[in-house]
């Protein structure tokens, strides 16, 4: 089973939404914006991506311009600001088992599923 982190608004989230459906596979569906991860879940996605919590975090929404553009934050305020702001996750982010990957531009994903 598969876990898609995703939000029906944006287009990269539904392709790989569509993608998985497609190749027929059992996926579990969370609505970050209505189900926003745990810090101990946010945690856990950043170590399986291999990313740090800046890494994750989407440049071009409001609340980044807003906040934290020309910030320098440390890991831990990024994870934060993650938590106060899930809108500043990117996505679609897929787990399946003990991996995950952000699947940006989608033909990531195709060669996550071929593992």
């Amino acid at each position: 089973m598969m876990l898609i982190y995703h939000n029906p608004r944006c287009s990269k989230s539904r392709a790989a939404c569509a993608l998985i459906a497609e190749k027929g596979l059992a996926v579990e569906v969370v609505e970050y914006l209505n189900t926003p991860p745990s810090r101990e879940e946010l945690q856990g996605l950043l170590a399986m991506l291999g990313m740090k919590p800046l890494e994750l975090v989407r440049k071009g929404e409001d609340v980044f311009k807003e906040h934290y553009a020309g910030r320098s934050l440390s890991d831990e305020q990024w994870l934060d600001a993650l938590l106060a702001h899930p809108i500043l996750i990117e996505r679609p982010i897929i787990v399946r088992g003990a991996k995950a990957v952000l699947a940006r531009p989608t033909e990531k994903l195709l060669d996550f599923l071929e593992c």
